[in-house]
């Protein structure tokens, strides 16, 4: 085993650790990365993989693929979007093996190799919205791009209406794509404010072709199962996406991608920067030199960052968060940063930070 990939019982930890802390309300997910860490044959499918793909749910995501792929392979028969109510039992480590180690273990350790896992979760519109009220209130005429932007349905936030309980914003162009809910759990929300998506785009390193049936069974794998409501609304999103949101741009370079669309944009239109849920999968030394990047561009060209993003993965030190898996949002201009708002990780609610 090449020296730079973790041993099996640093990715037993990894699954034990992921149950725990990450499905304690998911059965299915759960009982599957307990089966992993307890076989050395299913560890051994991460043998030769990059530190940079050491995630556990990138596995269970290709489990999903499979099983999107073909519903009538057994262990979906515990998948409930897939129509499956069985819940967790003696024989659900038996027919995982089957699948994992069976005819399609080559391509399984493919995807453990090259994919990423790309949740694009349209429920974020929900505080986006608000950080874009904030933005608002400095420039009403703005441009939307982001970096790692998978299908691009973050984009389309300008088309969702939001209810967060004590009061609503409704969509602000003619569009209509999505009725989101996300709690508002306290303290004052940024003032709606009269803003406007003038252009939008976004780069990914492998961007979600919505045209493309593959690519977008992977992105609903990269969805738990239990989640029905979720894979609702990215069908709804995709929606979106086939008949007009824009094509998202293959680029080594995102920054580099950015200032070249910029160079286009009509006079008098603000350029805003949206990371979301990106910057944690970059290397510690990689994402600071994204931080010292697009700060650079903040403060020397007038460009807007909205950074949404874990608290480690933030450019400015984060208050502390009201409960774990929380993502902050911050937001960075020309004249400061500040932390805007805390959300739930797939925008099921939102406080002021």
């Amino acid at each position: 085993m090449p020296a730079n990939t973790l041993s099996h019982a640093d990715w037993s930890a990894k699954y034990l650790q992921f149950a725990a802390v990450e499905c304690p309300d998911e059965p299915v997910y759960g009982a599957i990365c307990r089966a992993i860490a307890a076989d050395s044959e299913l560890l051994a499918l991460h043998d030769e993989i990059p530190p940079e793909q050491a995630r556990p749910n990138l596995l269970l995501a290709a489990l999903h693929d499979a099983l999107l792929a073909d519903p009538t392979l057994p262990l979906a028969r515990y998948y409930p979007n897939l129509g499956g109510a069985q819940a967790p039992d003696a024989e659900l480590p038996l027919h995982l093996r089957a699948l994992a180690l069976g005819p399609l273990r080559a391509r399984i350790r493919q995807q453990l190799r090259s994919r990423a896992t790309q949740t694009n979760e349209a429920g974020r519109c929900g505080p986006l919205r608000l950080a874009l009220d904030a933005l608002g209130a400095h420039h009403t005429e703005l441009a939307l791009f982001e970096f790692g932007a998978s299908a691009g349905l973050n984009l389309g936030v300008d088309e969702d209406a939001v209810d967060y309980g004590s009061f609503r914003r409704e969509p602000l162009s003619a569009g209509h794509r999505l009725n989101l809910h996300c709690d508002w759990r306290g303290g004052t929300p940024p003032a709606p404010s009269p803003w406007r998506l003038r252009a939008r785009a976004g780069m990914d390193l492998a961007p979600i072709d919505a045209h493309d049936p593959d690519a977008l069974r992977w992105l609903q794998a990269c969805l738990w199962p239990h989640k029905r409501a979720r894979h609702e609304r990215l069908r709804q999103a995709l929606d979106w996406a086939q008949t007009r949101g824009p094509r998202i741009q293959q680029h080594p370079d995102g920054l580099l991608a950015l200032d070249d669309w910029r160079a286009e944009l009509p006079p008098g239109v603000q350029p805003v920067l949206l990371t979301c849920w990106v910057l944690a999968y970059l290397q510690p030394e990689d994402r600071a030199r994204f931080h010292q990047r697009a700060l650079e561009r903040v403060r020397a060209q007038g460009l807007w960052w909205i950074c949404a993003e874990s608290p480690g993965a933030q450019p400015l030190a984060a208050p502390t968060a009201p409960e774990s898996a929380a993502t902050l949002w911050s937001l960075h201009g020309p004249d400061g940063s500040q932390a805007l708002l805390w959300s739930h990780a797939h925008g099921e609610w939102a406080c002021a930070a």
